[in-house]
């Protein structure tokens, strides 16, 4: 019948369909394609880890954030780091009083001030609201990854409290407004009786330092015992670095080259002994935490041009070099802000003593 017929043709065109293709097969022979053509990934949107130290994903504490080099180091920080989280410590004196200092400087440098501002007519009610908004042209100011906190730097367990969770921290902080003690150049009262009432107790580089000291390495312990013990890869004998080798420097302490104001008493003992003295808080009672110290030649933003290369040298290669020809040494303090920055990811800069400069004048 029709189904039957119709089913025969069907059976002869798969023969010969097979036959054609024994036929294409012989033909071709050992020319047949073996290649296997992979198709293409997409891209992929993951970010690289950088090689090296790097602060992705870290917390960096800046003290003393609200002077005049401490606010330019938050600033270059945060728009040279978006993935970097910056708490700018600013220090106190006196709650809600005149005394207090107050965070103007950082607020200006960093761009806090930038955005758009509007405010009502006085005479109407209604319309007499004030209000500030962030403009597109701030986004890469990365004022979202900026924190701002007080702090007493002689109360070490405020000390404690702001070091915990940080994985660097920036030291700016100084009793002095170039070589003028504090006190004395901005005739701050509070500053000027806790300067001659109590001036061995009172040294912000000395017992200030030792106190936020004291705390990363109380915060990077407590860290590292944890770790420990989320592990069980790690032995009864604890590791003892307490970062990683891609980790930033822990801390890096800005200081004043021995030959930038010469030596004279102030309140709080003889300048450059001050200055050496914190750096040895760093260096020897300290050795456990990945350091530097930056001796910075003397500040001059007026007749020292921004932007120059930051020449450094250490401190063990310095004895030959003429204490008259390491006075003219100037930095403008973007330079300084800039390469106190970069310090924190220099592996060549791992618990040295460098002077910084840019220019010989």
């Amino acid at each position: 019948d029709d189904g039957d017929d119709e089913a025969s043709r069907l059976r002869a065109r798969a023969d010969e369909l097979r036959d054609q293709i024994r036929k294409m097969e012989g033909d071709l022979g050992d020319k047949r394609g073996r290649e296997y053509i992979a198709p293409v990934p997409a891209p992929s949107t993951a970010v690289a880890e950088p090689a090296g130290m790097s602060l992705r994903n870290k917390r960096v504490l800046v003290v003393g954030a609200n002077g005049r080099l401490g606010s330019m180091v938050v600033k270059h920080l945060l728009r040279s780091n978006p993935r970097t989280e910056v708490v700018a410590a600013v220090h106190v004196v006196g709650e809600n009083s005149s005394t207090a200092r107050g965070y103007g400087r950082l607020a200006y440098e960093i761009g806090a001030e930038d955005g758009v501002g509007s405010i009502g007519p006085a005479w109407s009610s209604e319309d007499r609201v004030a209000s500030f908004e962030y403009t597109s042209d701030m986004e890469s100011y990365n004022l979202q990854n900026c924190r701002v906190v007080e702090v007493e730097l002689l109360d070490p367990v405020q000390c404690n409290t702001i070091t915990e969770d940080v994985d660097a921290v920036v030291w700016c902080a100084t009793d002095f407004n170039g070589n003028t003690p504090r006190a004395v150049s901005g005739l701050n009262i509070a500053f000027l009786f806790r300067a001659v009432a109590d001036p061995t107790k009172g040294r912000v580089e000395i017992e200030g330092l030792r106190n936020i000291l004291g705390g990363l390495k109380n915060a990077k312990q407590n860290k590292s015992w944890s770790k420990d013990r989320a592990s069980s890869d790690v032995s009864d004998g604890a590791s003892s670095s307490f970062d990683d080798p891609n980790d930033p420097l822990s801390f890096v302490l800005v200081s004043t080259s021995e030959d930038a104001f010469g030596e004279f008493e102030t309140p709080y003992g003889e300048f450059n002994a001050i200055k050496r003295e914190g750096e040895d808080i760093v260096t020897k009672e300290f050795p456990s935490l990945k350091h530097c110290v930056i001796q910075m030649a003397k500040y001059e933003d007026n007749f020292v041009e921004e932007g120059q290369e930051c020449l450094r040298e250490e401190e063990k290669t310095m004895e030959g070099i003429d204490a008259g020809d390491r006075s003219r040494r100037r930095i403008n303090r973007r330079d300084a802000a800039r390469a106190v920055s970069e310090a924190l990811t220099d592996e060549t800069l791992r618990n040295k003593v460098v002077e910084c400069w840019t220019e010989v004048r």
